[in-house]
């Protein structure tokens, strides 16, 4: 069997004790519905494949990276009353963060890269307090945020909509079941101006604005736009685990 030699669950010891890792990724999923033809793993699976796919693009241009095994429970307060969404609380999500990146810096990897692929994941806030307190320089990423999906996929809906959908067609589409069987994603909107604006925000009660569960229409969903833009972002996400792999974290501002 051929091991990757960039993620973590898959190497040795002997392996492990011999690279000098200079950045560690951590996905970060969630458990929760995902309309009637994804599964309730989709983000986990996707953070799983897509930070993989990051890796091997940065490890093949020289950097030393190691991807984490992914953290499978996310922020789903707004779900609790669907059966089976499973809820991690901000501050359950903090101490879990704060003891990874201990024990990275006990271990002398001083670079973390936390890859979300849950809308109701917020690390930034986490990022702010433990910073602090911790010589492992900590930034994350929103995969799904990267690049101009607008020029790739029509339905911008944020959840089990056109854009995911496609994405899993190309990643794990065994798992994908056909998109007759999908509802429509229709999201009811905010009856107030300034929440529907967006410049007010408020979590969303799930159950109150999607029937399936879903955001966004899959309707238009192909494997080929799923392809396109997983090979935008991992390029691109890629060259940033390159760039900060090589930085020097004292020393990251320019006045140009």
């Amino acid at each position: 069997m051929t091991t990757r030699p960039y993620i973590l669950a898959e190497s040795t010891w002997k392996l492990v004790d011999a690279t000098p890792y200079e950045v560690a990724v951590l996905p970060w999923g969630a458990t929760e519905a995902h309309n009637y033809h994804l599964p309730y793993a989709t983000d986990n699976i996707q953070c799983e494949a897509l930070s993989a796919e990051c890796a091997r693009i940065a490890w093949e241009r020289g950097a030393k990276v190691i991807v984490l095994p992914c953290v499978p429970f996310g922020v789903n307060t707004g779900q609790l009353d669907i059966k089976l969404c499973l809820n991690m609380n901000p501050a359950t999500q903090a101490a879990l963060l704060r003891d990874v990146a201990h024990a990275l810096e006990t271990q002398g990897i001083r670079k973390l890269v936390v890859f979300n692929g849950h809308g109701g994941n917020d690390f930034r806030q986490m990022i702010r307090e433990l910073q602090a307190h911790t010589s492992v320089f900590l930034s994350t990423v929103n995969w799904y945020k990267v690049g101009d999906p607008a020029k790739i996929f029509t339905d911008l809906g944020d959840h089990a909509g056109e854009l995911e959908t496609s994405v899993m067609m190309h990643v794990a589409p065994e798992l994908v079941r056909p998109l007759d069987e999908a509802g429509d994603g229709r999201e009811r909107r905010w009856k107030i101006d300034a929440l529907r604006k967006g410049w007010a925000w408020a979590p969303r009660r799930w159950t109150q604005i999607s029937a399936d569960t879903g955001a966004g229409n899959p309707s238009l969903a192909t494997p080929e736009k799923g392809a396109r833009y997983v090979a935008e972002l991992t390029q691109t996400i890629g060259q940033y685990l390159v760039d900060l792999a090589s930085a020097d974290v004292d020393d990251l501002y320019t006045d140009a």
